[in-house]
């Protein structure tokens, strides 16, 4: 058995989802300390422990994490923002177990072009997506612009026309050699959580259907879809996952699932996961600090909803002081 006080490191304690995250482990015992370059961002202050760090592409961002696990007796690091998931597997050096997939899988996901590529070598089904510095030859519109790389709906976009391609190239924040277009598939959009760990055997497949989105889905309902399960379980093999990982699709109107994107990591809506029955983090967690523990078992319940949306939390100033905060920071 393990220690009910694991400490767990979490990333990204401003992002979306996050806080949920951070409370939920709580919860279950683990004692969490929360990073984030932003002073203001809340799950600093909802955690055991909060401490502000440099952004992860800053070359000073491994070293401090590096510190925090050490000064904290961090066992386990979550990383959850994609800037921070390379850098973040150098800690894994150090003895920490990073709750990730391996370095390749994350490097080639990570590439939304290359990523395509192997997927549709794999006979998976994916948008016909090309580099827009070629233009969008037989692509039919309309057509989603976005960064070969790049999180969230950052520099994401709707085109209908050549025109409008032509205005969203000219506006990008990426030159257009770093820019793809993909087509647009009309249908259902699911993000899925796929439970794996280091043996590549996939755990669990809960799809979420996203009613809604603005940037990160804002209401999602777990639902049963086989055609989705078998896609998602596919990919896993293609990329020899041994790791968490969230798949992005849609369901075009032939009822082919076409996957647009995937994060190698837990997605924002892994709190939604866990409420209809298989909590990701927690027990990947626990297997990746005991080998002995049992596979998490793929049974969820269908129709669960989230309703993303702001709250507040109440705690003391003295509990701020605790968890590592400096109030002067907070501006």
């Amino acid at each position: 058995m393990l220690d009910k006080q694991v400490s767990v490191l979490v990333t990204a304690a401003g992002a979306e989802g996050t806080a949920g995250k951070i409370l939920r482990l709580r919860r279950q015992g683990f004692r969490v300390v929360a990073v984030d370059a932003d002073s203001r961002a809340p799950g600093l202050y909802l955690a055991d422990r909060g401490h502000v760090v440099p952004v992860g592409t800053s070359p000073d961002f491994v070293p401090e994490l590096r510190r925090i696990c050490s000064a904290e007796a961090v066992r386990a690091v979550v990383p959850l923002v994609d800037e921070e998931l390379v850098p973040s597997w150098e800690l894994s050096g150090c003895g920490l177990e990073v709750l990730l997939p391996r370095l390749g899988m994350v490097s080639v996901c990570l590439d939304k072009l290359a990523l395509m590529e192997t997927l549709d070598k794999a006979g998976i089904g994916v948008p016909p997506t090309r580099l827009a510095r070629f233009g969008p030859g037989d692509l039919a519109y309309p057509l989603i612009v976005k960064p070969r790389t790049g999180r969230g709906s950052r520099g994401v976009s709707i085109v209908r026309t050549p025109e409008e391609l032509e205005a969203a190239l000219a506006a990008a924040p990426e030159e257009p050699g770093a820019m793809i277009i993909q087509e647009y598939v009309d249908g259902p959009e699911f993000s899925v959580s796929v439970v794996v760990w280091r043996d590549g055997r996939v755990q669990a497949v809960v799809p979420k259907e996203v009613v809604l989105k603005d940037g990160s889905s804002r209401y999602a309902i777990s639902r049963r879809d086989e055609a989705v399960t078998r896609t998602c379980t596919r990919v896993a093999r293609a990329l020899g996952a041994d790791g968490p990982f969230n798949v992005q699709l849609r369901i075009g109107p032939d009822g082919v699932p076409r996957v647009f994107e995937i994060n190698p990591r837990f997605s924002g809506s892994s709190t939604l996961t866990a409420a209809a029955g298989v909590d990701e983090i927690g027990l990947l967690i626990l297997q990746a600090l005991d080998p002995h523990r049992p596979r998490i078992e793929d049974r969820w319940r269908e129709g669960v909803a989230m309703v993303r949306h702001a709250a507040e939390a109440f705690v003391t100033e003295a509990e701020l002081d605790v968890r590592g905060i400096s109030l002067e920071r907070t501006v």
